[in-house]
């Protein structure tokens, strides 16, 4: 069965669906220089709207990109702590669109954020 709203998949292969706050952390800790330098988090679509990913760099810390073609954003940053990331990112993630949720369920999570 996939996701019922996202995804996130590793370079090295790793995947879970509908990630949680604490295996988004997990995932980027296992990020590395060598085999495993990111991680994509997006619908489980056959042509996401939206996706946001986070890439380990050269010089140390993370590049987070987050791309929302419904909303016209397209937001790139650099940040070094880990529990930061993956927080911003399931704050973010809330508030998009998935097929097959209501609108009434996309403001419940909004509000709960």
């Amino acid at each position: 069965m996939g996701a019922q709203y996202y995804g996130a998949d590793s370079e090295n292969g790793d995947h879970i669906d509908d990630p949680s706050e604490d295996a988004l952390f997990m995932m980027i800790s296992d990020l590395n220089n060598s085999d495993n330098t990111f991680v994509v988090i997006q619908p489980d679509d056959d042509d996401p709207i939206w996706f946001a990913s986070v890439a380990v760099l050269d010089e140390g810390g993370y590049e987070i990109v987050r791309r929302d073609a419904s909303r016209n954003e397209h937001e790139v940053a650099t940040a070094t702590s880990i529990n930061d990331i993956a927080r911003d990112l399931t704050i973010w993630m809330a508030a998009r669109d998935f097929p097959g949720r209501s609108a009434r369920q996309r403001s419940e999570s909004e509000n709960s954020v």
